[in-house]
């Protein structure tokens, strides 16, 4: 008997990568109109830039285990607590202004004060920019009270709670938020699950996850025997981890969950 979902927040509920984009073209905007450069180009400059980079610093291992991806290192400002993440917060200022430095640079345009002013800009365009899934709300309005509903994220409690104030209609739906960077680690580490079904005093077999990253929602929680659930909205290849099930909107979820029951 399924009695709790656990739901992945980006990209399952909220649409991150559409956020980070439109703030990418709003920033690069701005570029076009003062040098005349193509504002794709330079999106596509910075963001490979800012790969590279990320993965230079020390806190590399740290955003790898707890799920910190470069383009929320261009506009989280990570006012935790713990050691690593006071790193992060020192680091996270000259990384913005050298990856778009180095973006322009590669467009032709050598201008580090530039270069500061887009790194500036586009953390306050990501902020106006938050999207959720059309269909997130109604399905958990349709979940709300019937099940015990789970919010298991990873990244930077302060970044992660950011992204939910600018949201703040999602927050009531869950009887549990767990961030990675509360626990320590991040999924697929099975660890994170198995304290999330502890916080619900729930066994694995009564539990749910819902995520769209086969590799850390999927992942994890094959491993913590917990059944998985792939939300794949925008027809990815499936790799070597197998979900148990596989759907394209959430509403799907309904069909699931009945059949589950049932058993």
């Amino acid at each position: 008997m399924i009695k709790a979902i656990f739901f992945d927040l980006d990209d399952t509920l909220l649409w991150d990568q559409k956020s980070i984009k439109e703030a990418f073209i709003a920033t690069c905007r701005i570029a076009e109109e003062r040098y005349g450069i193509d504002a794709e180009e330079l999106e596509s400059a910075v963001r490979e830039a800012a790969k590279k980079l990320y993965s230079t610093y020390d806190t590399y291992p740290f955003t790898q285990m707890i799920g910190i991806n470069p383009f929320e290192g261009l506009w989280g400002t990570f006012l935790d607590e713990i050691k690593e993440f006071k790193k992060l917060k020192e680091i996270v200022p000259a990384y913005r202004k050298d990856a778009w430095t180095a973006g322009l640079k590669k467009m032709g345009i050598d201008d580090a004060d530039f270069g500061h002013e887009l790194a500036e800009r586009f953390p306050e365009q990501r902020r106006k920019l938050p999207f959720v899934y059309e269909d997130t709300f109604e399905t958990l309005e349709s979940l709300k009270g019937m099940y015990q509903l789970l919010l298991l994220t990873n990244g930077s409690p302060h970044l992660q709670n950011t992204k939910l104030e600018i949201s703040p209609e999602l927050v009531p739906y869950f009887d549990q938020i767990v961030i990675s960077g509360d626990y320590g680690r991040g999924k697929p580490d099975p660890g994170i699950f198995e304290y999330a079904l502890s916080k619900l005093s729930l066994a694995k077999e009564e539990a749910i996850m819902v995520g769209d990253n086969l590799m850390t929602d999927i992942l994890g929680a094959n491993r913590a025997g917990i059944k998985s659930v792939w939300i794949n909205r925008h027809n990815k290849q499936r790799n070597e981890v197998i979900p148990a099930y596989e759907i394209q909107h959430l509403a799907d979820l309904h069909t699931i969950l009945e059949e589950l029951n049932q058993n």
